[in-house]
Parts: C-alpha cells; structure tokens; sequence
C-alpha cells in the first residue's frame, strides 16, 4: 500500500498541464460539496489534476489518480519519481522550439520516460489551445498553437512532485478503480463529456471514445459507491440523460462559460455552457 500524502504548508499548487474540460475555473462551484476531511481520494478521470491539487490537503490518506491516457499518465509519473530528469529532458524542446520543430514532432517516440514526459509537457504548452486530440489510430494530430514553449520551472517541478508522494498513478480504467473507494474515502468523477454533434471531433483524448453505454456503466457503479457508504461528486454536461441517469441524486445545475472552440467553426460550442454536478452522499 502506498504511503499516504505527506502534509502542505505552502499554497495549493495549479496544474502544471491544460487540459481541455479541466475545472480549475469551476472549483468554486464543486468544493463546496467535497468533504472537509478524506480519508483516500479517487480520481478515474485525472486529466489536469485541478481537482487533486485543491484537495490535496484535505486527504489524510492516499490519491489513487487515473486516467487511460499512457502518455499523459507517463508524464505524471516521471514529474513524481524524477523532475530533475523531466527538467533536463525539457532543455531539448525548449532549445529547439519552432513550428517546424513541433510539427516533426507530432509522432515523435522519445526512448526514455523522462523525455517522454517532457514531448508530452512540450506539445501540451505550444499545440492548439493545448489541446489533446488523437485520430483512430491513437496518433496526435493537434496543429500548432503559435506560441513559445516556455516548459516548467525548477521550482514548481518539485512542489508537484512534492504533492504526489506516496499517490498512485495509473491508467487502470474506471470499472476497476471504482471497485476500490471505501467509507470514509471520497471519489471525484469527470468523464468526458458526450459529445453534443455528430461532427464533434472533441472526444478522442484517448483512442478508445466514451459513448453512452460507459456513462451507464459508470452511473450503475456510481449507484454502488452510494450503497456502499462511499461520498461521491461527478461533473457532467446537464443533460436530459445525465438528469435521468440519477434520479434519486441531488443535482445541482449552472452555466459555465466555455472557453473551447473546434477547428472547425461549424462545431463551436456555446459560450455559455449548462453544467451539472451530481451529488452521491453515504446512505
């Protein structure tokens, strides 16, 4: 068993990746929600980790962060067992930054870990938006976001590091880290979101597409963490299947405004976007 997190005296740290959906911006509307106390946090869909980094000092415990994202979870892993090597693996992209240099990029496999996690820093910061898309084959096809990679410094490299001793990281799918949560523990839940349109291309953060059937599946284990005694919060899109999908739950609905627009203009989302969080206390 992992150690649990060692106590913070400093701030609460933001995320040191963006990432498309992330809610750094909404964190006032979901902490009120979240218990004062945790014993073990879970965290399926890990993404930014904002989440995790405004509640790192309520777990007592240990974070159990994942995310079926291989590359994004590599990049996690390596700034929590060796940022000096993930900082010196940086010093390439940043020496090296250009568009013609991100474009050759794109399909790039470095050969160790510590520089695979700086690819993976150094197209988060200079892609489109920071965005991260990839096509059915799982390869990376964001254009380029014509801006300077400017990496992460020393500094906040170590503090993240800080944050995640003795968490677990890994890309375990949610079936089976929802099987884990106990009483006591508290699970925050942020699966991507339906996609609103057919054309939508913004739901391949991974090869593998959420579609309907997983949000069911995750709505049943949901149902059972709640049996089970298990304080859970989900972010999701307001909608009519999410309301039905949790008809005994609390919901508690909001506007957010959405910064995010596809490639194409066709698919550009509302400015203002319908929020939901659906709220699973202990029976």
């Amino acid at each position: 068993m992992a150690n649990p997190l060692p106590p913070s005296s400093r701030q609460p740290l933001r995320p040191f990746l963006k990432w498309a959906g992330g809610k750094g911006r909404l964190l006032a509307r979901i902490l009120p929600y979240v218990p004062d106390r945790i014993e073990n946090y879970h965290e399926p869909f890990l993404g930014g980790g904002a989440m995790f980094f405004a509640l790192r000092d309520r777990i007592g415990g240990t974070a159990h962060l994942h995310d079926l994202n291989h590359k994004l979870i590599t990049a996690w892993q390596m700034v929590q067992q060796d940022p000096v090597a993930v900082r010196q693996a940086m010093k390439y992209f940043s020496a090296n930054d250009s568009k013609e240099f991100y474009l050759s990029q794109r399909q790039a496999s470095p050969a160790t870990l510590a520089a695979q996690a700086a690819w993976f820093i150094y197209v988060n910061q200079t892609s489109w938006n920071g965005l991260w898309r990839v096509n059915r084959q799982g390869q990376f096809n964001v254009p380029w976001g014509d801006r300077p990679f400017r990496g992460i410094d020393e500094e906040t490299l170590h503090r993240v590091s800080d944050a995640l001793i003795g968490a677990t990281i890994t890309t375990d799918d949610f079936r089976l880290t929802l099987d884990k949560p106990q009483p006591g523990d508290f699970v925050y839940l942020d699966p991507p979101y339906i996609r609103i349109s057919l054309t939508s291309k913004f739901d391949f953060y991974h090869e593998k597409r959420f579609r309907t059937s997983d949000l069911e599946e995750l709505a049943a284990l949901c149902h059972n963490l709640t049996h089970r005694g298990v304080h859970w919060v989900m972010s999701n899109r307001d909608t009519q299947q999410v309301r039905d999908l949790f008809p005994a739950n609390e919901i508690v609905r909001f506007t957010a405004r959405r910064s995010l627009a596809a490639q194409n203009r066709r698919d550009v989302e509302a400015t203002e976007s319908p929020e939901a969080l659906v709220l699973g206390s202990p029976s």
